[in-house]
C-alpha cells in the first residue's frame, strides 16, 4: 500500500457513514431595480458624486454648450476624441483625433471626451466597450481628465441589467469614479492609474425638469 492509499483509507474510515449535509442554498440576486428613468438618473448622479466625479445634465440640443462649459472650467485647450465622436468644441480648443497616438502624445492632451456603452445607477459605474465614440482603452487611462457623455436611456439600475446589454466578446472597461488608490496608511491618492478627474454629462429630453420634480 502506498502512502497515498493509506491516507485515503484513513479518511474513508474517519468519515464512515456520515450522512450528507443539507443541499446548499442558491442565492437569489435581484435582476432589476424597478426605478423610473428620472429616478435612475438621479441615483446615478448621486453615486457619481459620492465617488468624487463631477456631474452635469443637459437636453440633447444643449450638449455642445455643456461640453464647452465643462472644458472652459477645466481650462482644457487640447482635447482628444475617439473616432466616431462628433462633438462641437468651443473656439480655442484644439481637437485631436486619436489615430494611434502614443502614450506621450495622449499625456500631452488636456483631456479626453468619450461616450459610453451603459451606466449603472446603483453602483455609479460607467461602462465602455471600445465601440465608436468610446475608442481604445488607453484614451481613458492616460489623459488626466475624462469627460464622458451618457444618454439617459443608457442608464440601468443594476449590474445584471447592464450585463444583459453588453457584448461579452468586447473589451469592457468599468469605471466607478476617478482613478484612486490608498497606501498602507489609507492616504487616498487620485490619478495613479487613470484620470484624476472624471466628469459625466447626462443627456436626455426633459431630463432636467423631470429630475427637479423628483425633489
Amino acid at each position: 500500500m502506498t502512502a497515498r492509499d493509506e491516507m485515503l483509507a484513513r479518511i474513508r474510515a474517519a468519515v464512515g457513514d456520515t450522512p450528507p449535509g443539507p443541499e446548499p442554498t442558491i442565492a437569489r440576486y435581484r435582476t432589476s431595480g424597478g426605478l423610473a428613468a428620472a429616478e435612475l438618473v438621479e441615483l446615478l448622479a448621486d453615486r457619481l458624486r459620492d465617488y468624487g466625479a463631477g456631474v452635469r445634465r443637459c437636453e440633447p440640443d444643449e450638449l455642445a454648450v455643456t461640453v464647452g462649459a465643462a472644458l472652459e472650467e477645466r481650462g482644457a485647450h487640447r482635447v482628444v476624441l475617439p473616432p466616431g465622436l462628433d462633438v462641437p468644441l468651443p473656439a480655442g480648443v484644439e481637437r485631436v483625433t486619436d489615430d494611434g497616438l502614443t502614450a506621450s502624445e495622449l499625456d500631452a492632451c488636456d483631456g479626453v471626451i468619450t461616450t459610453a456603452a451603459a451606466a449603472i445607477a446603483e453602483t455609479g459605474t460607467i461602462v465602455l466597450d471600445g465601440s465608436p465614440g468610446q475608442g481604445r482603452r488607453a484614451l481613458t487611462l492616460v489623459p488626466d481628465y475624462h469627460l464622458c457623455v451618457v444618454r439617459a436611456d443608457q442608464v440601468v439600475g443594476l449590474v445584471p441589467e447592464a450585463v444583459a446589454l453588453l457584448d461579452p466578446a468586447r473589451a469592457l472597461t468599468w469605471i466607478s469614479g476617478p482613478s484612486a488608490t490608498s497606501d498602507i496608511e489609507l492616504d487616498r491618492v487620485q490619478g495613479v492609474h487613470g484620470p484624476r478627474t472624471l466628469e459625466v454629462i447626462l443627456v436626455g429630453t426633459g431630463l432636467v425638469g423631470a429630475i427637479r420634480s423628483c425633489g
